[in-house]
């Protein structure tokens, strides 16, 4: 009887410690799909407004920021809808349609597929992927953080950090009001959404779609853990998918996974031949869309050009020195937790910080990883190459595990250790909570800023981010009448939405995409300066064979050309305020 009794107590008692996990479990996905829904609704709610609020006459354009990037996406998207490869209408030269992206190509014939119009199309598909990269970096983000942590509030405080943080923006937008006379120092160092999941939530959802790259770590890390290939197998096709997207994310991949294999050797002074394979694995099957991107900039003139002016547009990582302003509290708890765990592991004579209690071969493969990642992307984020800024995309999940490795188990102990001192006795678990509730609190201001602003600026109701329902008239004009090798001239305010909406090469669009942009740009307004000869108009429309010439008033604003007194111009198109002129035979 006694040990059925017995049978019976340990069965409940298994019961009930089963469905304490499940309630454990389901408690942390209530937290996540909450965090979830704030950062969706928060960041949808500039949208909604610059909707909502378009005054009579004119549209919202969807776009949030860095309208030049957009409309050239939203390019490719058109041109994808109908062909499978896309050519650069984004300058007036001849170019053969060659490009391939899988995002936009994907949500280009999803839209199709739904029948949508293009002008309508592009705006769902947009939304609908910044809602789904949203929702499945934040998915995949707090499923990394529970492989790194066993205890839930460690796990829910990265993930806090990881969603939210943001650097000392907000101290040089304060100078800019206080000390420094209206001008922004730095404005880089508050504007760079790379590293920024919020930011990137609100304005530029591609770059969490393209830090979908960690789920390649995710699988590595698991194959590893289980000594099973197959993981190493889908993670790289995971990575060739991702490549497919945005080729710059694979330098990033194989770059984390080789110094980390590189501190496995150093470790154990032997080769780690399970991860050297698990590399190779995933090398050989994502290295195809690297190999094709790097034939196309080096094969392919236009392209070629396109690459070699990616400086045109200035950005650039910030200086070292500069980097605490731009990436704020967690990399700066970052960096004391790799310190402060190195010197703990050199007098443990182990390669673990002695803080943490579990030494086994997964916790401490997972601690070199996470330092692997975190130390070699100071590297990576000053590639001598245009595009290193894109570097810092998905640097925010190790800095912010690291970051609360150094708030749970330095500056949480620190804290009750000084407390006690003055006789306030209170418990770590308490202290780690409200460490984590203050370092949330002061990880927010830039992000508040940045969120603000965009209301700011929707509120003024103007270029880039609302066209006149006069301008998206012509362009549908132009869209029935032009041929697709057609070029256009107009301002570049109107000219960077020309190949999205009509399908004809625009003269002048983007600092990166239109070879020669600033000769291109600087003719366009000497074209509609009234001062510029005929002469010298003609010279322009001739030298790209220009085809049609839109004004309206962004173009009227760069002079008071009359194209009247010009005889190669005849009107093909007017309404109340834009008019379109064919360019023909003097």
């Amino acid at each position: 009887m006694d040990t059925a009794i017995q049978n019976l107590r340990e069965a409940h008692t298994k019961r009930g410690e089963a469905l304490s996990a499940a309630g454990t479990v389901a408690a942390e996905w209530r937290f996540v799909l909450i965090i979830i829904g704030i950062v969706l609704v928060f960041t949808s709610l500039p949208v909604l407004y610059g909707y909502l609020t378009a005054p009579e006459g004119k549209q919202y354009m969807g776009i949030m920021v860095n309208v030049p990037d957009h409309v050239q996406y939203f390019s490719w998207m058109r041109e994808f809808t109908t062909h499978w490869l896309s050519a650069n209408k984004l300058t007036p030269e001849s170019n053969e349609p060659i490009f391939f992206n899988l995002l936009w190509f994907g949500l280009a014939r999803i839209g199709v597929a739904l029948g949508l119009p293009f002008e309508q199309s592009y705006r769902v598909m947009f939304e609908a992927m910044r809602v789904v990269s949203t929702v499945l970096f934040l998915l995949l983000v707090y499923r990394m953080c529970a492989w790194f942590f066993a205890d839930v509030p460690r796990r829910r405080a990265a993930f806090l950090i990881a969603t939210f943080t943001s650097g000392f923006g907000w101290v040089l937008v304060v100078m800019k009001y206080t000390v420094t006379g209206g001008e922004l120092i730095n404005p880089l160092d508050v504007y760079v959404a790379e590293g920024n999941t919020f930011y990137s939530a609100l304005a530029f959802p591609h770059f969490l779609g393209a830090a979908l790259y960690i789920w390649t770590f995710d699988l590595v890390l698991r194959g590893q853990a289980k000594r099973q290939l197959r993981y190493a197998v889908a993670a790289g096709l995971f990575a060739q998918f991702m490549g497919w997207q945005h080729a710059y994310d694979l330098v990033i991949v194989y770059a984390v996974l080789g110094v980390y294999a590189l501190f496995l050797l150093l470790r154990d002074r032997r080769l780690p031949w399970f991860m050297i394979t698990s590399i190779l694995i995933v090398g050989i099957l994502s290295g195809w869309p690297a190999l094709y991107s790097f034939l196309l900039t080096k094969l392919d003139p236009v392209w070629g050009e396109v690459l070699a002016q990616f400086d045109n547009a200035g950005v650039f990582t910030p200086p070292p020195y500069r980097l605490p302003v731009l990436l704020g509290i967690p990399f700066l708890l970052a960096i004391f937790a790799v310190i402060a765990d190195g010197v703990a592991s050199m007098r443990a004579g182990r390669w673990v910080a002695a803080s943490q209690p579990a030494v086994d071969e997964q916790t401490i493969n997972n601690d070199l990883f996470i330092k692997a990642w975190f130390l070699i992307s100071f590297v990576l984020v000053y590639l001598p190459v245009d595009f290193q800024i894109h570097m810092l995309n998905g640097w925010q999940v190790p800095i912010a595990i690291l970051a609360t490795t150094a708030l749970f188990d330095y500056v949480a102990p620190f804290v009750q250790r000084k407390l006690a001192q003055h006789g306030r006795g209170a418990s770590l678990v308490s202290i780690q909570r409200w460490a984590t509730i203050a370092i949330v609190l002061l990880i927010l201001p830039t992000n508040v800023y940045l969120w603000a602003w965009r209301f700011v600026d929707l509120r003024r109701h103007d270029y880039p981010y609302y066209l006149h329902n006069a301008e998206l008239d012509a362009f549908k004009w132009l869209e029935q009448n032009a041929q697709p090798d057609d070029v256009v001239l107009s301002s570049l305010t109107t000219g960077q939405y020309v190949p999205m909406f009509t399908g004809a090469h625009a003269y002048v669009a983007h600092w990166a995409q239109t070879l020669d942009f600033f000769e291109k740009r600087d003719a366009v307004q000497r074209f509609f300066d009234a001062q510029t000869t005929d002469d010298e108009r003609a010279q322009i429309l001739q030298a790209h064979g220009v085809d049609y010439v839109l004004i309206g008033p962004a173009e009227r604003a760069l002079g008071d050309f009359s194209p009247e007194q010009l005889s190669l111009l005849s009107e093909a198109y007017s309404n109340s305020l834009v008019q379109v002129y064919r360019v023909g035979a003097p």
